[in-house]
Parts: structure tokens; sequence; C-alpha cells
């Protein structure tokens, strides 16, 4: 095999294409396809267990139906693998590190990983963004149709997004969907123009993050390969490898760690978006096993009750107006749907209903002890309060000083503890979807990251720097709750560092990127809405 220089993309190419053609070992194909019959497997009868220890075991039909609606959900998750995680190994497979397969079976490994020890904050913060409604009454046909719309929209588009070997982003498809939904749904439903059918709030936080990512990602690399450059004084890191040797020993070792940190953090953050999504189906086709947590312990009653009193007089001091229990409801579905939380009637539903739930907890002594027929009221109850605090708090009309927006956070801290859980059987279920989907279609994003950006060959410092920054910006938006794009932040880090190398940029391959980047939100959107569309005549039409 002729040695590659710097110049000589072309053999770079040819030389990588010969790599990526190794043969699968049979071994190796009966081991995956045994993981995959096996994890679902799993997830089934983790189903059926939860039901039948919550006293109400699912009919066949709703069984089934659940079954199909997690296949979608944890294909998302599947596709989200081979297309996102190219992204981490793309840098190791060019510089030599790791054979191609080698390295997708460890990024596979450490996605795995990452999703086991997530911390469950991402998990939420993409479904928050979804209509009020349809999040109360996601048991529903019209809550089932979103569902599946933007499963559907966001499945479509990564394959799409593929085929065409771009690194699109999951998460920016994600979200679009979303969006598509709740304005679809505000459309549909109201024909006010569409805006209050999405937490605009909570989308401005989100998609911040996402427009955010490749500035950080192209702007730090660079900075960082600029600084490798000056601080390890070690010629090799700024060269090529030649050929198919591997890089020097320390080198070959910073880049596997490198290359297992962007694992890790990718699995970590984009393997809470499909346990969001997952949960919302479970509580829609078993609330009685998933709408509660029924694994908080009597011990905690007492605190949660004395915590909601607490809540009850902050308000209570900022001028709450009485307000009867059979009007509550009402006025704070109407309050989030407006993102009108800051009048005196609506901290009197606040009390009113958070005063309420306090008796029936109080009363049913745990969670746990919650009658099946009760469930999914108590569940109601508690996300209207949370969602109501939290917007409250968070609004600067609110003048809450110090003291009293902390006793609003833990009262909303307890009230997550009882509705926005995880259980290990979900996340061994995404994480053997992520983890394998990585072994899958990685070779068309790998050779655009690899071959496709810089005019020249990947160097190790370039490698290096680009997945350095991604590692860091992931686990930080990890640490924060912020859904980010692993695509966006590695592809521009590539970037920023080919820049910072001297090397020039291939401008089609920027189009390309810059293209997918703009229109997957517009195109995502339009498609989650018409299918949410769709489906909702067909649910129409079957009296569901």
């Amino acid at each position: 095999m002729a040695t590659i220089v710097p110049a000589e993309a072309q053999a770079a190419a040819a030389s990588s294409t010969r790599r990526f053609d190794a043969p699968v070992h049979p071994v190796a194909r009966l081991l995956f396809l045994a993981l995959v019959v096996g994890g679902f497997g799993y997830a089934a009868v983790s189903v059926i267990r939860d039901t039948q220890l919550a006293g109400t075991p699912l009919a066949s039909g709703v069984f089934l139906f659940l079954v199909l609606a997690l296949l979608i959900a944890l294909g998302f998750e599947f596709v989200n693998g081979f297309h996102d995680t190219a992204n981490a190994v793309a840098t190791v497979i060019y510089t030599n590190s790791l054979p191609a397969h080698a390295a997708v079976v460890w990024s596979g490994f450490f996605n795995f990983l990452g999703v086991m020890l997530s911390s469950g904050a991402v998990a939420y913060s993409i479904v928050t963004l979804l209509p009020v409604d349809l999040i109360l009454n996601v048991g529903s046909g019209a809550g089932f149709a979103m569902i599946f719309a933007l499963l559907l929209a966001a499945v479509v588009w990564n394959l799409a997004t593929w085929y065409v070997g771009l690194p699109n982003s999951s998460s920016h498809t994600l979200i679009g969907s979303v969006l598509g939904v709740g304005l679809a749904n505000q459309l549909i439903n109201s024909g006010t123009g569409g805006t209050s059918g999405v937490d605009w709030s909570q989308a401005g936080k989100v998609l911040t993050g996402l427009w955010m990512a490749p500035l950080i990602g192209f702007f730090a690399a660079a900075l960082l390969l600029v600084v490798l450059r000056y601080v390890t004084r070690n010629p090799k890191m700024m060269e090529a490898p030649e050929g198919d040797a591997p890089p020097p020993r320390g080198i070959r070792a910073l880049l596997i760690f490198t290359c297992t940190a962007v694992s890790f953090s990718h699995g970590s953050n984009d393997g809470q978006k499909g346990m969001g999504l997952i949960m919302l189906i479970l509580i829609g086709c078993a609330p009685t096993a998933y709408a509660l947590n029924r694994t908080q312990p009597a011990s905690e009653t007492p605190a949660f009750v004395a915590s909601a009193r607490a809540a009850s007089a902050v308000l209570e001091r900022k001028g709450a107006a009485a307000v009867p229990l059979d009007r509550a409801r009402p006025v704070l579905r109407q309050a989030l749907e407006r993102r009108a939380t800051i009048d005196p009637q609506v901290y009197g539903a606040v009390i009113a209903v958070s005063d309420n739930l306090s008796r029936r907890v109080t009363t049913y002594r745990a969670l746990s002890n919650v009658p099946a027929g009760a469930t999914e009221n108590v569940r109601n109850d508690m996300y209207l309060v949370l969602e109501t605090t939290r917007t409250i708090a968070k609004s600067p009309r609110a003048a809450l000083n110090p003291a009293d927006a902390d006793v609003l956070k833990d009262y909303q801290g307890r009230l997550e503890k009882g509705t926005r859980f995880i259980p290990l059987w979900v996340k061994i279920a995404v994480a053997l979807a992520l983890g394998l989907g990585t072994m899958i279609g990685w070779k068309r994003i790998v050779v655009t990251v690899g071959e496709k950006i810089g005019k020249q060959h990947m160097t190790y410092g370039m490698g290096a720097s680009a997945e350095l920054v991604a590692a860091g910006t992931i686990l930080a938006a990890d640490r924060f709750g912020l859904p980010v794009s692993t695509t966006h932040i590695l592809s521009s880090g590539v970037a920023g560092a080919s820049v910072a190398s001297g090397q020039g940029l291939q401008r089609r391959t920027l189009l390309q990127l810059a293209a997918a980047w703009l229109m997957t939100l517009p195109v995502a959107m339009l498609l989650s809405g018409v299918l949410y569309w769709m489906l909702l005549l067909v649910v129409r039409a079957g009296g569901l």
C-alpha cells in the first residue's frame, strides 16, 4: 500500500474503503442477533411483570400496541447509534489508532455504559416541549398519534440524511419533530396561529444549545489545537499517519481516550431522549404501572406533605386568590397553555390542587399504595403543580426572594421524584439499542467526517482536539439537562481544527452540512406535523 501524504485525499479514500470492507466474523453476527432478541425479550418480560405487580395486566391488544410503539422508539435510538456515533469513531479510524470494526465495538460498549450511568436530567427536557393537553392525555388516541408521528418523522429524516452520508443531528431532528406536533395540534384544535401549542421558553433553552454547538465546536477545537501545538512540543502530534502505521503509543492512547469520552458522553446525553419518549408510551399504555414512581418509600410522604405546605405558604404571601378545586385544574391547564402563570388565580389554583394532592398522598401513605383508578389523576395533578410552580419560579415577575425560590425548588424536586423516573429495564433497552446501532451503518458518516471536511488528511492533533471539545461540551450539557448535538459539535470541531492546522475546508461538504443543519428543523417539523394530522384522522375515524 502506498504511503499516504497529506495531499493525497484520493489515496486516503481508497485505503479507508479497503479497511471498511473487512468481513464480519459469523460468531459476531450471531452474538449481535442474540443481543437484539434478548434485549427486546427482556423489555417485553419487564412490562408484563411490572403491570402484573401493579395489579392491572395488559390486554393482548394493548400489549401488542405497546410492543409496536417500543419497537419504533428503540428503532429511533438504534438509528441514532449508527448515525451519530460514527462521528466518535471517525478520528480513531482515520489516524489508524484502532481498526474500524474494533473501533465501532469499543464505541458501542461505551455508548451502552454512558446510557446506563446517565443522570436522567435530559430525559424529560424534550418531553416538556409537548402540548400540555397531549401530555395529560397521552393514553388517548391523540396522544398515541403524537408519539408515533414524532418518532416516525425523526427516524425517516435520520435515515434520509444517513443514506446520503450527511452527519445530521438526531437531537435537532427529534426536537423539530416535537415542535411540529405541538404546532399541528394547536392549529388543528384551535386555529389560533399555532404559537401556544409549544412551550417557547423551554424550546428557546433547548434550541440555544443546538445552535451554539457548531460555534463551540469550531472555535474551541481550533483554539485547543493551537494550545496542543505549543504545549506538547511534539511534532508528531501535528502529522498525518503514514500508510496503515499506528500513531506513537502516547498519541494513540490519547486518541482512544477521546473516542471513549465522546462515545460515553453521547450515550449519556442522546440515550436519555429515547428514555423520555418511552416513558410517555408506557404512561399511555400502562398508567397504573408507570405513571407514578411506586418505588418511593412511605418515609418520603411526611417530607412531601411538609414541602407542599411550605410552597402553598409562599404563594399565599404572593396574594393567592381562593379557587375551588373543581375550577383549579382548568385554571392551571389554561395558564400553562398560555404561559401566563403570574396571576393570583393561578396561585390559588396551585394551592387548591396541591392541598388536595397532599391529603390524598397522606391517605394512601405512599405512592405505591395509590389505587389503580386514581393513578392517572394523581399523576396529572402532580404534573400540573410541577410545571406551574416551575414556570412561576422562572419568571422575574414573580419577584421571589431566594428563600421562597428554594422552597418552590424543593417542592418541585419532590414532585419530580414521584413522576419522572426511569425503570432499569428502560435504561438497559435503550443502552442496547444505541450501543448495537453504533455497530451498523457507520461507514457513510465516517467517510464524510474523515475525508470530506478538511482538504488534507486528518492529523493526530486534529482528531484529539475535535473529540476532546465534543466530549467536554456534551458532558457539561448533560450536567445542566440540555440536549445537544454530538454531530454538530464534532463535525464543526473537525472543521475548526482543519482551519487551525492551516488546511483548507472542502466547500461542497461544508455547504451540504450547512444545508442539513438549516433544513433539519423545518423538515422534521413539517414531517411530524403532517404525520400527526394524518394519524389523527385515522384515530378519529376509528372513534378512538
